[in-house]
């Protein structure tokens, strides 16, 4: 467990996934009942908004789900989504899964305030659908150029994560065929590639700012990439044993005896109203008769 990962872990949001997903199911409604689309505008990552004022658009951004093909392809990306999303978490730890989606976000958000630095120094045209849009006003450029940021990237990264994290699960590609997903993580990751290098300078900032989080886990993951999540959590176990038999903790609760490398989630604190330096675990913190010296 890293410094950081003890000191912030108690703030990691568990099911983050299926928070993740509802956002997505708010923006769906959204955009339902919003046919003119004027208050999704509201809601879109444009930096130039931002910085007069609206800093709503810094989380709202997440609202916007992307694209679909209608009611039943909808559900059905949000339950691969949410399950997919549900693996890693387990699998990484919910801290770590924290970290790999608020990091993708943050580096979306640097992305945009890059982009927006980038058009006031050179101001290129806005080319969309083959048509270059010639737009004065700094609020209307970066209107249109706050769409190309959703979440859509941050979901392929996601994807990507997991298909090199579970190389040899299968999914059935239309219902019918089984393949790998390591196979689809190389496909998806090739057409990446063809869109990142296809597309006009806006397209390739929102797609390397999202994506930049998948190749910071891989660079920093890479001695873990060979492990399925078997062997990952017999690696886990070793290293507990081995702390558990050196007999070494720093926290031990007084009631039940567990110490932090028994329940590595678990958290300690010491009891005011006890007489000693007694230390409780969350579960019997509140719930302890408390120890008092005889008169």
């Amino acid at each position: 467990m890293s410094p950081f990962e003890r000191k912030f872990g108690k703030y990691a949001i568990q099911n983050l996934s299926f928070v993740l997903v509802m956002c997505y199911a708010v923006g769906y409604l959204l955009e339902l009942f919003d046919r003119s689309g004027l208050l999704i505008s509201y809601l879109t990552l444009n930096p130039y908004a931002i910085l007069h004022g609206q800093i709503w658009r810094l989380v709202t951004w997440v609202l916007i789900p992307p694209s679909s093909g209608g009611l039943f392809f909808t559900l059905l990306m949000l339950y691969f989504y949410c399950s997919i999303g549900t693996s890693l978490e387990r699998t990484w730890g919910t801290y770590r899964y924290n970290v790999y989606l608020f990091q993708g976000m943050l580096f979306t958000i640097a992305g945009s305030f890059l982009l927006m630095g980038y058009c006031y120094l050179f101001k290129p045209e806005i080319s969309l659908m083959g048509m270059v849009l010639s737009i004065n006003s700094p609020r209307e450029y970066f209107t249109v150029i706050a769409m190309m940021f959703s979440t859509y990237y941050i979901n392929m990264s996601i994807f990507l994560a997991f298909a090199a994290t579970f190389p040899d699960a299968q999914v059935l590609l239309m219902f019918i065929i089984p393949i790998k997903v390591k196979w689809l993580g190389i496909i998806y990751a090739v057409m990446l590639l063809f869109q990142f290098f296809g597309t006009n300078v806006y397209g390739k900032f929102a797609i390397g700012a999202s994506l930049l989080n998948f190749v910071v886990f891989f660079l920093t993951s890479r001695s873990m990439m060979h492990l399925n999540p078997k062997q990952i959590h017999r690696r886990q176990e070793f290293k507990r044993d081995v702390r558990r038999s050196t007999g070494i903790t720093k926290h031990k609760c007084a009631i039940c005896g567990r110490t932090e490398v028994d329940s590595p989630q678990m958290q300690f604190r010491f009891c005011s109203k006890c007489d000693g330096n007694y230390e409780y675990c969350e579960e019997h913190l509140y719930t302890h008769t408390h120890i008092k010296r005889p008169d």
